[in-house]
């Protein structure tokens, strides 16, 4: 197998196999992180990520991402999201999409090949809680 080759697999493998990321998650509020082999959200078309818990008084709320093998695999992963979300909003600072997914609120967005989002906050709880995750994400 030519070098080419065996380096695309390994990408491939390694964008969708969960590395751990917890090191770049907001440390304010942090319950714990795990690592997700694969389909973070529990979606078929999304690879395994880094999701963290976290809780505030009573309140808890997670974050996530998940790496794809670029950034237009993260854009259609988002438009997939989208899709599943009910009544997505969509908002135009982050090029994200808030909505409801399996009864709780999810605010999702791409940042090149990361598709990253906060689940279980209000929109503008949610959309404070993305500016840092995203600051995180390069």
């Amino acid at each position: 197998m030519p070098l080419k080759a065996v380096v695309a697999f390994l990408v491939c493998l390694m964008a969708a196999s969960g590395a751990d990321d917890s090191r770049k998650f907001p440390k304010t509020n942090l319950v714990n992180t795990e690592v997700v082999p694969k389909q973070i959200l529990g979606k078929a078309f999304l690879p395994g990520g880094t999701l963290a818990h976290y809780k505030k008084g009573k309140v808890a709320y997670d974050m996530f991402a998940a790496k794809l093998a670029s950034p237009t695999a993260a854009a259609i992963a988002l438009s997939d999201l989208r899709k599943g979300m009910k009544s997505p909003v969509f908002v135009p600072s982050f090029g994200g999409y808030f909505g409801e997914d399996g009864g709780k609120p999810l605010f999702v967005f791409a940042k090149g090949a990361w598709v990253l989002g906060v689940r279980g906050l209000a929109q503008k709880e949610a959309d404070l809680q993305a500016r840092v995750l995203a600051g995180q994400f390069q």
